[in-house]
């Protein structure tokens, strides 16, 4: 059960940033397991089963990040990530699909809900039906903006069309993401950090839904 992070597990990021090599994580191992992993972990399995309980009808898979980075992947890092993240998808969803997402780092945590390994056919997908029913995906846009959620995501160089100041900010973007972020403390010290991250998840759920819908309709590499 999750009983909220502390201010330790922040020391504990800012103190691996600094010194990114394993002799030092090593020697730091059991305070990674007592401070960030362990309630990482509770933190991912609480939250998903708050979703579980909310929309029983419903499979969502969850993935919880690893601290090791990809050895071949380095690029002149350490060899550990000084944050951690858990996505949340529905079951059938492979690599191109919309998930929710949790981050915790050092200075801040986020939250949010994206369609981030987006192909170039599945934004054709997504501006064909924004397209279809402008007033629907407005509805859902000012939804997701009041809840405090902010757009994020590449936009195009060039492009794609004009439809309007609210469907805009969407439209000519190569992948799409809400994001509300928060100074470390607070909500994240507390035990009900996983109800706030279900509230959250199920504000998001009509435009995730919008999403799948998309993604059913071009589903991607179907890359596991």
């Amino acid at each position: 059960m999750f009983e909220g992070f502390t201010g330790q597990t922040s020391n504990f990021l800012w103190e691996l940033a600094f010194n990114n090599e394993r002799p030092w994580f090593l020697e730091h191992k059991a305070e990674f397991e007592r401070v960030l992993n362990t309630p990482f972990k509770a933190l991912a399995a609480d939250t998903t089963e708050l979703m579980a309980r909310r929309f029983p009808s419903r499979s969502f898979r969850l993935h919880v990040s690893r601290i090791y980075r990809d050895a071949r992947r380095l690029f002149g890092r350490g060899p550990y990530k000084d944050h951690m993240w858990f996505t949340l998808k529905d079951n059938d969803i492979l690599l191109e699909g919309p998930c929710f997402w949790f981050e915790l780092g050092a200075a801040e945590y986020s939250y949010g809900m994206g369609f981030y390994s987006a192909t170039a056919a599945q934004m054709a997908a997504f501006r064909r039906k924004v397209d279809a029913n402008p007033a629907r995906f407005e509805r859902l846009a000012k939804a997701v903006a009041k809840a405090g959620f902010t757009v994020t995501g590449e936009e195009y160089a060039r492009p794609k069309g004009s439809r309007g100041p609210v469907i805009d900010l969407w439209y000519n973007r190569k992948r799409l993401g809400l994001e509300l972020s928060r100074d470390f403390g607070g909500d994240a010290l507390s035990p009900e950090l996983p109800v706030l991250l279900a509230d959250a998840y199920e504000k998001l759920l009509p435009m995730y839904d919008f999403f799948m819908e998309v993604y059913r309709e071009e589903p991607g590499s179907r890359r596991s």
